[in-house]
């Protein structure tokens, strides 16, 4: 009796499941190389924006990933919603900086046009553009009264704050000499006199200035920018300071795990 053949196995197909990691590698390195042409990009315009939309771009282009089955991405999320969070942030402070150097460009014109060089500076710091005044530019030797010399410097002071919308902090010093008159007890008092009487002048100069913009505080000698051993350190303390305070701080990069 003739034996049956056995029918051969039928031949097994490899499995096509490395396809799909082959294909989010492929999309990995577009991801890469579309980051590092969005970083250069950035470089060149300073701003980090396009760099958080190469990311998303690149980690959801072309079809399904394993990165839509990974479970939380939290921290990913986080992240990007960080990167542009800061890149906002970074815009905006930029823009403002520039901002504030052109003003302080534009006062620096004034002083130079009206010979107040040696009275009036201007330095942008980090709170803000600051305008610092000399006394022998506003007072007499422990007065408050504006002379009739500060007319100009109030001018200016009041057309340039009328051209910003930040807020406004006006502030007076003086040296570590005590203050001995009648008038005023201490350089508590007379700093703050001071820097009352002025910020109400250049709000009388200039009535389209909102009040409600300004402060005025008064630092008596606790805030020198240079120490109080000589006449002429003493001169350069006794001040009254106008600072245009950002409404944008510098953004901080923040870490997350």
């Amino acid at each position: 009796m003739a034996r049956k053949k056995r029918p051969k196995p039928k031949e097994e197909h490899p499995s096509e499941m490395w396809l799909l990691p082959y294909s989010d590698l492929l999309t990995l390195l577009l991801a890469l190389f579309i980051v590092l042409f969005a970083i250069n990009a950035a470089q060149k315009k300073t701003s980090e924006e396009s760099v958080t939309a190469s990311f998303k771009r690149g980690f959801n282009s072309g079809g399904i990933s394993f990165f839509n089955k990974m479970g939380n991405q939290s921290g990913y999320t986080a992240y990007l919603t960080t990167d542009q969070s800061n890149g906002k942030a970074a815009s905006s402070y930029m823009s403002e900086n520039e901002s504030l150097e052109k003003e302080r460009q534009k006062i620096q014109g004034y002083i130079k046009k009206n010979n107040l060089e040696s009275e009036v500076s201007t330095q942008l710091v980090e709170p803000g553009l600051m305008i610092r005044i000399k006394e022998k530019a506003l007072f007499a030797s422990g007065s408050a009264q504006l002379g009739n010399d500060s007319d100009k410097v109030t001018t200016i002071v009041a057309q340039l704050l009328g051209e910003v919308s930040q807020n406004v902090i006006i502030s007076g010093h003086t040296d570590n000499v005590p203050i001995a008159n009648s008038r005023y007890s201490s350089n508590w008092e007379l700093s703050t006199q001071r820097a009352l009487n002025f910020m109400e002048e250049v709000l009388r100069k200039n009535p389209r200035l909102n009040p409600a913009r300004f402060q005025a505080t008064g630092y008596s000698q606790y805030h020198p920018i240079v120490p109080n051993d000589t006449a002429e350190h003493r001169a350069q303390n006794r001040r009254v300071e106008v600072l245009i305070a950002r409404s944008y701080k510098e953004p901080k990069m923040q870490n997350i795990n």
